[in-house]
C-alpha cells in the first residue's frame, strides 16, 4: 500500500497578509515599495523558478511580512533576510516560529538597508527576492558586487526593469541596467506576474529575471573603469560612441582612438555592443596612445 504523499506546508492567503498587516498596525507604504504577495500559488512558482537546491542558502531582501520566506525554508537550507522595515523586521521572526517552527533555526534575519550591507552571518548561494519597484536595478548590482558567492537567482521587479535587466545588445530596452548585470551573470526573462496576487494591488505588472552568475569578461581595466564609460555612452543614447564619449575620453578624437583601439566602430551606438565591448574601451583608454 502506497503511503500518502504529505500536504504541502501551508503559505499565506491574503487574510493571513491582512491579520499580520492589523496586529503590527501597518499599511503598505509606496516610499518602501511594499506590495506584500497574498497567493501561495504565486509564491510555490517563485520558488520553483529559482531552482533553490536543498542545500543552499539564500538572501531575501525586503522579506515584509514573509510571504515568500516561508516558501524558502521549505526549499532551502537556510535563509538570509535584510528588512528595512522595523516594525516588519521585528515581527519576522515570531511569523517563522509560529508557520515554520522546525525552520527556525535556519532563519536568518538583518534589519538594515539591502544597499548598505557588506557582510551577512552567512555566505548565500542564492539571491531570491521580491523587490521595491524604486530600488530594484541598485540593490541587484550591490548585491551581486559585494556578495560573489551568489551564484544564481530570481527576483521579481517591475516588468519593464525585468525587460531592461534581460536586454541583450540591439533591444530597444537595452541600456544601463542590462550592460552592468551582464558584468556579472546571465540575466534571463522567466515569467510575468499579475497584479491581483499582491496587497495592495500595483499598477502594473511584474517580472521574474532568473540569473547565473559568471567572470566579468577578461580586461586590465576595472569594473569602475568599464562602467564608467557605460554611463557615458547611455547618457544621450542617440549620439555616436564619438560623439557620447568625447567627455568621458578628453575629446572626440581620443574618443575615436580608443573605440578603433577597441574594434568597436565610432559611429555605432551604445545600445548595440556588448559588455565584452565596453570593458575593450575602458581598456584601450588606459593604453599609450
Amino acid at each position: 500500500m502506497t503511503e500518502p504523499i504529505p500536504a504541502p506546508a501551508p503559505l499565506f492567503g491574503a487574510s493571513d497578509i491582512r491579520r499580520l498587516a492589523e496586529e503590527i498596525g501597518i499599511r503598505p507604504t509606496k516610499t518602501l515599495g511594499q506590495n506584500f504577495v497574498i497567493d501561495g500559488n504565486t509564491i510555490r512558482r517563485i520558488v520553483a523558478a529559482a531552482d533553490v537546491g536543498p542545500d543552499e542558502t539564500v538572501l531575501e531582501v525586503g522579506p515584509g511580512l514573509g510571504s515568500l520566506t516561508l516558501g524558502l525554508l521549505d526549499a532551502a537550507a537556510s535563509v538570509v533576510a535584510v528588512e528595512i522595515d522595523p516594525v516588519l523586521a521585528a515581527k519576522l521572526p515570531a511569523t517563522v516560529k509560529e508557520w515554520r517552527p522546525s525552520a527556525a533555526a535556519r532563519f536568518h534575519l538583518m534589519h538594515a538597508d539591502a544597499m548598505k550591507v557588506t557582510e551577512l552571518p552567512v555566505q548565500p548561494t542564492a539571491l531570491v527576492a521580491n523587490l521595491p519597484y524604486n530600488v530594484a536595478v541598485p540593490v541587484v548590482l550591490h548585491l551581486l558586487q559585494h556578495f560573489p558567492s551568489l551564484q544564481h537567482g530570481l527576483v521579481m521587479v517591475q516588468d519593464e526593469v525585468a525587460d531592461r535587466l534581460a536586454a541583450g545588445p540591439g533591444s530597444k530596452t537595452y541600456g544601463v541596467p542590462s550592460v552592468k548585470a551582464a558584468w556579472y551573470s546571465q540575466m534571463r526573462k522567466a515569467g510575468v506576474i499579475g497584479m491581483n496576487v499582491f496587497w495592495p494591488a500595483p499598477k502594473i505588472h511584474s517580472g521574474l529575471v532568473a540569473f547565473t552568475r559568471r567572470e566579468p569578461p577578461a580586461t586590465t581595466a576595472t569594473r569602475e573603469q568599464v562602467f564608467a564609460v557605460v554611463d557615458a555612452a547611455f547618457a544621450q543614447r542617440r549620439k555616436t560612441l564619438r560623439a557620447a564619449l568625447a567627455g568621458w575620453a578628453g575629446g572626440a578624437p581620443e574618443a575615436e582612438r580608443c573605440l578603433v583601439a577597441a574594434g568597436v566602430d565610432p559611429t555605432a551606438r551604445g545600445e548595440v555592443i556588448d559588455i565584452r565591448a565596453f570593458a575593450r574601451i575602458a581598456e584601450a583608454k588606459q593604453a599609450p596612445a
